[in-house]
Parts: C-alpha cells; structure tokens; sequence
C-alpha cells in the first residue's frame, strides 16, 4: 500500500503544475521529442528537461534517446491509475450523497427534532398579539 500511495504522490506532484499538465496533453495525442514539448511553453529548454523529469520519475512518461533527440512518451498504465483512484473517491462520495439525499427526502415534511424533542416554536411563528 505504501509503494502505491507514494506512487500517486509522485503523480500529482508532477500533475500538479500547470507545464507539465500541457506536456501530458500533448503526449497524450502521441510521442514528441522535449523540444516540441517545450516549443508552446515560455521556458528554457533546461527547464522543460527538469519537467520532463519530473514526469519520468513519476512513471506518467517514458523517454528514449536517438542521437541528440530525446522523444517522450505518455505511459497509459499509470495515468489509468490515477484516474482508477479518482474514480473511487468520486464513487464514494456519490453514495453518500445519494444517501443524504434519500433521508432528506423520507424526512422532508416531518418536524424537525433534536436530541432534546421539537425545537420551541419562534417569536416569528405566532400572531402579533401573542407576542
């Protein structure tokens, strides 16, 4: 369990910037070498060869060096896992919600009480003369 949570760490670390999130967007339409990658971003090419690294060393993309080029590309796996535990979350919180949901509704009409019975009706509730 350890290994998979510093894995997801490792891969919303490198999602969490803005740069790095375009390079995953670009890779996901195919590989492209670091220079393409960097070519809609203003920064230097050293700078996009430490993004790239942070999203190696996340596992979320694979390089391979021909020559002087370097060409990246997206690992499925490892985006499939993040999105896995998204998914789960997201799934949680829905039954819950359905859930609030389904007592708010058996309850809807009834008086609201509390751990002390009825709540005191409010000087708002009664006739001007009673008050």
């Amino acid at each position: 369990m350890l290994d998979q949570k510093a894995d997801l760490d490792r891969v919303f670390h490198a999602l969490a910037d803005p740069g790095r999130r375009l390079m995953v967007e670009r890779l996901s339409r195919g590989p492209a070498s670091v220079s393409e990658l960097g070519r809609p971003l203003a920064m230097s090419l050293a700078a996009v060869v430490q993004h790239v690294q942070v999203l190696e060393a996340s596992g979320l993309v694979r390089t391979q060096k021909a020559g002087r080029t370097r060409t990246c590309s997206i690992n499925p796996a490892v985006l499939r896992s993040a999105e896995s535990w998204i998914a789960e979350r997201r799934t949680l919180t829905e039954r819950r919600l359905d859930r609030l949901g389904e007592y708010l509704a058996d309850t809807a009409g009834t008086p609201d009480t509390g751990p002390a019975g009825p709540l005191p009706a409010s000087t708002h509730d009664q006739p001007e003369e009673a008050q």
